[in-house]
């Protein structure tokens, strides 16, 4: 904890500007009046800071030779990560396959996949489909008849990979969510690792993120929430890898004195180009994919582009840019647009080839004969291909169907109460009788087996603090980490608000889990506290952190059968039921 947790308040990271110590004040604010006088400090420690080592002292409490110190250091990169995920992998597949039954949005998407994989387009089912899935372990035909779906194909058609490898069956179709799930852990400890300096703070994002009941009921749950949060995160880890190689090509072409020192130059900062920036594309990959999956993927990707373009004008404004503005706009935006938004719009479009190549006369997917039918002759006919006009015109359907959605449902809620997980979802209840289905002999009276899909509180309720920490380091500190953090909250949170009228549920708030994990680890190591406080501050910053992730792991493990639909005696469910709105 001495050096790992350090990250938070070092001088080196902890903003795009000068240390304190090192800079005149008042010349550093007179910059923007065209001051150019350069700021003391190495530039390219500035731009591209060193990731955070243990320090000497640790080694020594814990006996390790120096030569082993440095090899653990350099392995634990990749090694703590790997084990983090690893734990979240064995939570996530241990008895996947139960309950076996269709819970809650599975019946649609399980079925829907399962037709996406043989078909290409989405069918409809009988009413029985679902009892005669479980019990002929999915031998059943697939009917024939297009059905009228409301989400585009990429989230069902991974859940159909599961259903391929493994069988339509629970195991099978929830096999995708489940690794992508494991996967995402693993995002996140990279992610974190690299947003902080730090691989100790990067593991703990991670597992916190394991040990959040919200994201380990979505993994092990064919919908399609999961599938979207994996992508939205990859796309965040995308651009913070191209965020750290860019600096480092600037600062790399910037001049050197002849102490050795890099120094600001405001030519090269203004004109220097960046190359094709490869994880850009992959960012604008990721994005397509993301809203392949769920159309709300779209705020994500209007705040995410903002947020690389003003990483691109802080880049060149440390680098001595005058004019970082008009520099990015010059030098980045153009390529920058080219590999996210024209990359997106394919990757989506490309999502729906099984859809475009289904036939046309009334035999293929929904909608797909509409140019040829009831679309037939209008007036951009002779522009555009017929599937094209066909795709549109399902799209604008969708939309006025997800705009217009207000069927009330019993566990739909506001988004005013989803940080304090006011109203949770509820995917499968059964009442065994004492002996049954895992229900203790002496239990009594019945049982409950519930799938509750619910964050750990501790977790969330920390989170509530953590964000308005997040936005104070922001506002007064300038910490771009912390802007980061909150423009991801921000992406997958406020565009609810918009729509309150409409059917929603807490569930949807998976998406920018992975950012209240990182907001509650940024607030940890700040409550650690940096290496120059007192070993008194310290350890009791220690001793606070280490107790509220104590007590994360702790609700975690009391809310267990609550995620996993375990038969526990009905006094038990009882005691778990914190707020009377989760009943």
């Amino acid at each position: 904890m001495t050096s790992t947790a350090s990250s938070m308040d070092s001088t080196d990271y902890r903003q795009d500007h000068a240390p304190q110590d090192q800079r005149p004040s008042w010349r550093q604010r007179l910059r923007r009046f065209g001051y150019t006088a350069e700021p003391g400090g190495d530039v390219r420690e500035r731009l591209s800071p060193p990731f955070a080592e243990p320090g000497p002292r640790l080694w020594q409490v814990l006996g390790i030779p120096h030569l082993w110190a440095g090899r653990i250091a350099r392995w634990s990169g990749w090694g703590g990560p790997l084990l983090v995920t690893l734990m979240a992998g064995v939570l996530r597949f241990w008895n996947l396959g139960s309950p076996k039954a269709v819970i809650f949005d599975e019946t649609y998407y399980a079925k829907d996949a399962w037709a996406l994989v043989h078909r290409g387009f989405e069918v409809n089912w009988d009413k029985n489909a679902n009892d005669l899935v479980l019990s002929s372990g999915g031998d059943v035909p697939i009917p024939a008849d297009a059905a009228y779906v409301v989400h585009p194909p990429v989230g069902k058609f991974f859940i159909g990979l599961g259903e391929l490898m493994f069988g339509f069956d629970p195991f099978g179709w929830r096999f995708m969510t489940a690794l992508l799930g494991t996967l995402s852990v693993l995002m996140l400890c990279r992610i974190g690792r690299r947003l902080f300096r730090s691989t100790f703070l990067g593991c703990l994002a991670g597992a916190l993120m394991a040990l959040d009941g919200l994201h380990f009921v979505m993994s092990r749950a064919a919908l399609l929430d999961g599938v979207l949060m994996f992508f939205v995160l990859a796309t965040f880890g995308c651009l913070l890898v191209d965020r750290d190689k860019a600096r480092a090509r600037l600062g790399a072409a910037l001049p050197v004195d002849e102490d050795g020192r890099c120094r600001p130059n405001a030519h090269i900062a203004e004109t220097a180009r960046l190359g094709w920036r490869p994880w850009r594309w992959a960012a604008g990959l990721m994005l397509g994919l993301a809203i392949g999956t769920k159309w709300n993927a779209l705020y994500v990707m209007v705040a995410f582009c903002l947020m690389a373009v003003l990483w691109d004008v802080a880049a060149r404004r440390v680098a001595g840019a005058r004019r970082p503005y008009w520099a990015v706009l010059r030098r980045d935006t153009g390529l920058a647009f080219v590999a996210t938004v024209p990359v997106a719009l394919v990757t989506y479009v490309a999502s729906w080839t099984g859809w475009i190549m289904s036939a046309d006369n009334g035999s293929g997917g929904y909608y797909r004969d509409w140019a040829a039918g009831d679309g037939k002759g209008s007036g951009w006919s002779w522009l555009f291909p017929d599937w094209l006009r066909s795709l549109w015109h399902y799209e604008t359907q969708v939309y006025e169907f997800h705009t217009h959605l207000t069927s009330p449902h019993p566990y739909q809620s506001n988004p005013w109460s989803w940080l304090v997980l006011g109203r949770p979802v509820s995917y499968f209840y059964e009442s065994p009788a004492p002996g049954k289905e895992g229900c203790p002999v002496d239990a009594g009276e019945k049982c409950a087996r519930e799938v509750l899909a619910i964050g750990t509180p501790l977790l969330w309720w920390a989170a509530c603090f953590a964000i308005l920490f997040v936005l104070w380091r922001w506002f007064f500190r300038r910490d771009w980490r912390a802007g980061a953090i909150a423009c991801g909250i921000a992406a997958g949170y406020l565009p609810w608000f918009l729509y309150q009228e409409r059917t929603i549920f807490l569930f949807y708030a998976v998406v920018f889990l992975p950012f209240l994990c990182l907001a509650v680890t940024m607030m940890i190591g700040a409550l650690v506290g940096r290496p120059g406080k007192g070993d008194t501050r310290r350890v009791a910053g220690a001793t606070a952190a280490g107790v509220l992730v104590l007590l994360i792991a702790w609700n975690f493990i009391y809310f267990y059968p609550l995620y996993t639909g375990q038969a526990i005696p009905i006094d038990s469910w009882r005691s778990r039921m914190w707020l009377d709105t989760w009943v």
